[in-house]
């Protein structure tokens, strides 16, 4: 699916690339504490560091601010991942090892993930069906890395279970953002990691 294109009327990329960054982590933080509708555009362009004047000369409208927040969250996981999901060798202790990986990069974007849970809703129809398609995306990366064990013996599973199991461990991944509030207080990250990798493997082996 082609990416939407959000409009700059600066044309060194560069710097553009750079004050979207800038700008991404003020709304961020914004989008947290107040929401996506409730956030302003002049709210947005301070926590960025810059003027509402600066703000539109890199985006056109608000929906686009939260456009690039969830490309970019979903670029970041994606490219976080995928060198060691590649690495995977099709056995139980790889599928654990990209588990946990998987689970400790939302970890480290625990900010990220909640935006993006919350508001991703509030995308146009346009811009929507892109962001989710990203969201597959990764989840077929989990399907073949599940792939790979089933052709090494590892596993025994249909293709409809691989799917399953697949959503399965993105979103387990992505609860431990949304979820933090109960989470944090039952277990710490290697605990969470452990016991959701260890109910996975033992719904999988029956």
């Amino acid at each position: 699916m082609k990416k939407r294109e959000v409009q700059a009327s600066v044309k060194d990329e560069r710097l553009v690339r750079k004050r979207r960054t800038e700008m991404i982590k003020g709304a961020v933080n914004l989008f947290i504490q107040k929401g996506f509708h409730r956030t302003t555009t002049r709210e947005i362009a301070k926590a960025s560091g810059f003027s509402i004047g600066t703000l539109y000369e890199y985006i056109r409208t608000k929906e686009d601010v939260l456009y690039l927040v969830c490309d970019s969250i979903y670029d970041q996981v994606r490219d976080r991942l995928h060198s060691d999901l590649n690495n995977n060798q099709g056995t139980l202790e790889s599928l654990k090892t990209a588990i946990a990986y998987y689970f400790r990069v939302v970890d480290e974007m625990q900010d990220e993930v909640l935006v993006m849970y919350q508001e991703v809703k509030s995308l146009s129809k346009d811009a929507l069906p892109y962001v989710l398609r990203k969201e597959l995306e990764m989840v077929a990366m989990f399907e073949e890395v599940i792939a790979k064990c089933v052709e090494n013996k590892e596993l025994d599973l249909t293709e409809k279970q691989i799917k399953m199991i697949a959503h399965n461990i993105f979103v387990q991944g992505q609860m431990w953002g949304f979820r933090r509030w109960a989470l944090h207080k039952l277990y710490t990250l290697d605990e969470y990691i452990e016991l959701q990798t260890n109910l996975l493997l033992s719904g999988i082996k029956g």
